[in-house]
């Protein structure tokens, strides 16, 4: 949907000394949770000689102390070998027939994007084109490119490419021929920036970038979108659509399938509402009528489909909160039409919509019932009917739609579980599933369980969480404790080879807790955290944590927590909440100093989710939890890793710095790594994340008291990265 959409930030799941004082003058020490200047501004300078200098100090301490453990080198051989692997399941994109696969290995660190053919790809070992060499052009050019997708032209003659140096969300957009391979000189181009870009026709794009000063948000995101023909020069773009300063963003959003091309402005008036502009054949944009709790999903054929984020009463009808539905696009765009919306399907109070593709002929939606998902098929019939159908597909685990062919009737999805590698799966037009492609044990599951608990959090509200361990085990065990809570994204069970290899079969217990503010049960789950409710979702996680211990699972000595993103956040405020809870913490590109967060990378975006720190209310709130203005020289805080990365800049590696600079001056256990490339993944290629969660993992591993004895099934067959 465009890049402020991508901010939806959830980090995989991964997986100390304190080092001396760097950098860092008397005058820059504090001891005071709220101190009225703050002394580690000038780590807000990203870039900085003296900020970069203090981050290659850090380093430097981080991996002697880590990568010196012996355990590490194994670690961080086993992942890289997995992730690079040649037996992993190719996941692509469907489109015209084909598949699209961005794929990276030993022999391709950058990564290589290339096709194949639907038919030839369900062959074991698929005959593969490649389109284009990251290493290769990057070599060439002297860049350090990577990898950001691609936007094919509907006659799938020129795509779109975007590249960021480094792994930032800024990209360079240039045009690629997929005839010549190569990139046209006389092809549509943007100059870096955050840029969103979008076919309308193979001559014609809408796109949104820095047009220089007053065209972008307060959040950094474009507010401008403009219509470019080709052979034009980009000066000459028509403006469709003007946003407001304090938009989030407005981007393109362009459908293009069988029966024709529908393109859309989307203005995000916040980060969960959303006006949607229809952009007329000659380029002018109508307004469309819809409430901004709409969530556009797709369309098909002349139905836009959408999943509602409130209560929508239309027609003399309520569709209900997290309700999937269907919208004619001609009732929106007719004069004095009321919009004609059907019901696709309506979700209970532990149900959720969790992801929705449609293709030429159906509309695929991932369903989930306490957690556990199916995937549902609706196809349109006679008089806006529906006709609803579901996949025969294993239970008990993650289900996922992959892919879906708008200009055809093929589309893939996967199931896996926490112990079941995932196996992708092909759908025809009929709707029988096919097993095409399984991704091999990583690890010997042998004894192993999957079980599902329930804690109740601080206002009795009952929070789900799961726990994989050995069934014979026997007392407390080393435990990671892992969690999200925001955003309205939720947390399901997978296929971990990381977890698998490293942590459980030696021992340790792994789990992963549903609390608010996720969408395990829809909107109304997210809600229930939102803004001056945020404590709700720290109260969750803090009991989970304490349930655990109850049941005998772990102890407070042996229970570490690990979240990146808002999950940097959670384990933040956890950490400062409930250090007698916890032994360890890795906190990876977090959001921690709440009272200035709108100020640093694309904050002002999240507003939405956290509330204006500028708002007297709002900044009692935050500053009752934010990480950074609580954390003091006299708690006994458990010891806790910071990993983050420079080229990060969307929540950008401020936070982390910070953080660590003032708990490292209070005296406390912190050690902090910051990668350069990778951006807000933290990592750009195999090795720098094979590095990240090998540091994670033997770090815990320490902290916890984890075994370093090789579990029986271990066999140093490597482990993926999540």
């Amino acid at each position: 949907m465009g890049v402020f959409r991508s901010l939806a930030f959830a980090v995989v799941v991964a997986g100390g000394t304190a080092g001396a004082l760097q950098a860092l003058g008397a005058s820059d020490l504090t001891t005071s949770a709220k101190p009225a200047v703050d002394p580690f501004l000038w780590l807000e300078d990203v870039h900085g000689p003296k900020a970069l200098s203090w981050v290659r100090q850090q380093d430097n301490v981080t991996r002697d102390v880590l990568t010196r453990d012996p355990a590490y080198q194994g670690y961080y051989d086993s992942i890289l070998e997995t992730l690079d692997a040649t037996d992993r399941i190719p996941l692509g994109t469907l489109n015209h027939g084909y598949v699209y696969n961005f794929w990276q290995d030993a022999g391709h660190a950058k990564g290589i994007w290339r096709r194949t053919t639907v038919s030839e790809y369900a062959k074991p070992a698929p005959a593969w084109e490649t389109l284009l060499d990251l290493d290769a052009l990057a070599a060439k050019e002297g860049e350090n490119w990577v990898y950001k997708g691609a936007d094919c032209a509907p006659s799938q003659n020129r795509c779109l490419i975007s590249l960021s140096r480094g792994g930032g969300d800024a990209v360079v957009v240039r045009e690629f021929d997929l005839k010549t391979k190569s990139f046209a000189s006389d092809g549509f181009m943007l100059q870096e920036a955050k840029s969103d870009v979008a076919y309308v026709d193979d001559n014609t794009v809408l796109f949104g970038t820095d047009f220089g000063k007053g065209s972008l948000t307060t959040s950094g995101y474009p507010r401008i979108v403009k219509l470019w023909k080709r052979g034009e020069p980009v000066a000459g773009a028509r403006t469709v659509y003007e946003g407001k300063a304090d938009d989030v963003a407005v981007a393109p959003y362009v459908f293009r399938n069988a029966d024709g091309n529908t393109a859309l402005i989307v203005r995000a008036v916040s980060f969960f509402e959303t006006e949607y502009h229809f952009v007329k054949p000659g380029g002018a944009s109508l307004a469309l009528a819809l409430p901004l709790g709409v969530d556009i999903k797709g369309e098909l054929k002349g139905n836009l489909i959408a999943t509602l984020r409130d209560d929508w009463t239309v027609g003399g009808k309520t569709f209900g909160k997290g309700a999937l539905v269907s919208i004619a696009l001609k009732s929106l765009t007719a004069e004095k039409a009321a919009p004609a919306v059907a019901l696709l399907y309506e979700p209970g109070p532990r149900a959720s919509v969790e992801d929705v593709a449609t293709g030429r002929d159906a509309v695929y939606a991932g369903i989930f019932e306490n957690v556990t998902g199916a995937i549902h098929v609706f196809r349109p019939g006679k008089n806006s009917t529906w006709h609803e159908s579901r996949l025969d597909l294993p239970a008990n685990g993650t289900t996922s739609i992959v892919s879906a062919d708008d200009y055809g009737s093929d589309a893939q999805v996967k199931f896996e579980s926490f112990l079941t590698p995932s196996t992708l799966y092909a759908v025809d037009a009929r709707d029988k599933v096919t097993a095409i492609k399984s991704l091999p044990a990583r690890f010997d599951a042998t004894g192993l369980v999957s079980e599902q608990f329930q804690a109740t959090s601080k206002d009795g509200t009952q929070i789900p969480y799961f726990v994989v361990r050995r069934a014979d085990l026997k007392g407390p065990a080393p435990t990671i404790l892992y969690g999200y809570g925001g955003f309205e994204v939720s947390m399901l069970p997978s296929y971990s080879p990381n977890s698998g290899r490293l942590w459980l079969t030696r021992g340790g217990v792994w789990v992963l807790a549903n609390i608010r503010g996720g969408g395990e049960f829809g909107p109304a789950w997210h809600d229930a955290a939102l803004k001056e409710n945020r404590q709700k979702a720290f109260d969750d996680f803090a009991a989970v944590a304490a349930d655990l211990e109850k049941r005998g699972i772990t102890t407070p000595r042996q229970l570490g927590i690990m979240g990146g993103s808002n999950g940097g956040l959670l384990v933040g405020a956890v950490m400062t909440q409930h250090p007698e809870l916890l032994g360890a913490v890795v906190c990876q590109v977090p959001l921690l100093d709440m009272i200035r967060y709108t100020k640093i990378g694309a904050g002002a975006s999240w507003i939405g989710e956290y509330g204006d720190p500028d708002d007297p209310k709002m900044r009692a709130v935050l500053e009752n939890y934010s990480p950074y203005q609580n954390v003091k020289k006299s708690g006994k805080y458990p010891p806790v890793f910071f990993v983050t990365a420079t080229s990060d800049d969307r929540v950008t590696p401020v936070h982390a710095r910070k953080m660590m600079a003032r708990m490292q001056a209070q005296g406390h256990d912190v050690l902090y790594y910051e990668n350069t490339d990778g951006g807000h993944a933290a990592a750009a290629n195999h090795k720098q994340a094979a590095e990240m969660w090998a540091l994670s993992y033997t770090y815990l591993k320490n902290r916890l008291g984890l075994s370093s004895a090789t579990a029986s099934g271990f066999s140093g067959t490597a482990p993926a990265s999540r």
